[in-house]
């Protein structure tokens, strides 16, 4: 008998909720989600189990009912078998996952994370006992509950995890609109790879394979490949994909900025059709020490205090010659910091593979306040598009929230075609679009700031928007100014140390 949308999230919640008070909500997901795919393929492999005997009778044996499962679950391990014990549950858990790990090395090592299952000062015997209770009212296999209905009840949760999260959600999550807006303007094809280096929970990787199927066609064919730095997180990811039906992907787990895991045999970083991520803003102590040698430093080597063109410049390193794109999450700062940021920005502006620049509404994300942009680069631009860079105010397109704002579906297909023709689809303002010269950007020093091209729109962002263009014009007098006066003060015979400088 099979449930309904609203039936399947009300018990996942409800299981949530069983954590409720002994475990801090921000750590919910670290416990949820494992018992959420432990029930589920125990529940498949039963329901799997009982195919190969309505077709096998007393025939079946061993090797043929192999051939119906997609797991192995070793004789022991199925939910059944390990929830009803009453002592030392937490380590009998943890014993199941290992086992399960171990029978299914090529598609479940690591997969349940690291949680302290044992610890009951983490999760006490009580809130354990909840979180089976709650499980064991729903039944997780084909008949009851689709791959779509799994996946929808999957996404539900990230969502109310983020919710209840606060700031550290946005380690995690990433807003749906965004997501699908990002998925949208780079538009991944049956065939193609896609990759995520900063994936999260997987939710953009998701997000590409919906689309596909959404629209009429093939996802089997699409590749899926991430990289997470942190493990309870890239567990998620995985368990997200397998929970979704997508076979075809490869998550792993490191520092992608210090040790990409994806290589090319040359040793260069592989490459891929669509490149798509919203990596940690204005990271600090990203691994500048190891990039005075990178050649993903195609433009210069980023701020040691500042990661954002470290990852920038990754992605663009990571985008297929001729079919590669890249969609990536920023902070505005990208768009008119100095320094060797800037020189970075001319570069890659210079090299005519930044194709457009879209300003986000203020407060969508649940990390931070600080108003982000999406850059859009191609390694082959449209020949009419191939001289200009795209500018899209988005900034006036959402609802207002409580804490935070959001995009409607309306806000987000406008967005996209504002892309895909180059004009506002609403004639009104309801998207400032205009496409820049490259002249007129180099004239403007190759500053970015959305303000210098198109009204910005959101009252919210609007002075901001002329304060940050304030701010780099009086910046750059200053710098102007002070270049004169040490200039002067060197003729003068003047030991320019004593001001932090040096004469070279």
């Amino acid at each position: 008998m099979t449930i309904t949308q609203h039936e399947l999230e009300s018990r996942l919640w409800d299981a949530a909720n069983a954590l409720r008070g002994p475990v801090d909500p921000a750590d919910f997901k670290t416990y949820v989600f494992p018992m959420l795919f432990w029930k589920w393929i125990s529940d498949t492999w039963v329901y799997e189990h009982d195919a190969a005997f309505d077709e096998y009778g007393d025939n079946l044996d061993d090797e043929i009912e192999a051939d119906f499962h997609r797991f192995e679950l070793p004789k022991g391990t199925l939910w059944s078998e390990v929830t009803e014990k009453v002592t030392n549950l937490g380590a009998e858990i943890v014993k199941t996952f290992q086992r399960i790990e171990m029978a299914n090395p090529r598609s479940l090592a690591g997969v349940f994370g690291d949680a302290s299952w044992g610890n009951q000062e983490r999760i006490p015997e009580s809130a354990l006992l909840g979180l089976i209770r709650a499980f064991n009212k729903i039944t997780l296999d084909p008949s009851t509950v689709s791959h779509d209905l799994l996946g929808a009840g999957y996404e539900y949760l990230l969502k109310n995890f983020a919710d209840e999260s606060g700031k550290k959600a946005g380690e995690f999550f990433t807003p749906r609109e965004v997501v699908n807006l990002l998925v949208g303007i780079l538009q991944p094809e049956p065939g193609e790879s896609v990759y995520d280096p900063a994936c999260g929970s997987g939710g953009m990787l998701v997000a590409t394979i919906n689309q596909l199927r959404e629209s009429g066609k093939d996802h089997r064919t699409l590749r899926a490949y991430g990289q997470e730095i942190n493990l309870t997180t890239a567990s998620i990811a995985r368990m997200n994909l397998f929970l979704h039906e997508i076979e075809d992907f490869d998550i792993k787990r490191g520092d992608t900025l210090r040790a990409p895991a994806f290589k090319a045999p040359s040793g260069a970083v592989r490459q891929f059709d669509a490149v798509i991520a919203n990596p940690p803003f204005s990271l600090v102590n990203w691994g500048a020490d190891r990039w005075s040698s990178d050649p993903r430093a195609i433009c210069g080597v980023p701020p040691a205090q500042n990661g954002d063109y470290a990852f920038i410049q990754h992605m663009v390193s990571s985008m297929k010659p001729e079919t590669g794109r890249v969609g990536v999450v920023m902070p505005n700062g990208v768009l008119f910091r100095g320094g060797a940021e800037a020189k970075i920005r001319r570069g890659l502006i210079e090299k005519r593979v930044l194709d457009a620049v879209v300003g986000l509404p203020p407060k969508l994300f649940y990390s931070t306040e600080i108003p982000a942009c999406l850059l859009i680069f191609r390694d082959k631009k449209p020949e009419d598009r191939k001289e200009h860079v795209l500018f899209i105010d988005g900034s006036a397109r959402f609802v207002k929230g409580k804490k935070q704002n959001r995009m409607s579906e309306d806000d987000v297909k406008t967005l996209i075609e504002a892309y895909e023709t180059g004009n506002d689809p609403d004639g009104g303002g309801g998207a400032s679009v205009r496409l820049v010269p490259f002249e007129e950007i180099k004239q403007n020093g190759f500053d970015l700031n959305i303000g210098r091209y198109i009204k910005v729109a959101a009252e919210e962002t609007a002075d901001l928007g002329a304060a940050f263009v304030a701010y780099a014009d009086a910046r750059q007098n200053r710098m102007d100014a002070e270049a004169v006066m040490f200039e002067r003060l060197a003729a003068a015979g003047v030991d320019l140390s004593m001001f932090g400088m040096s004469s070279g």
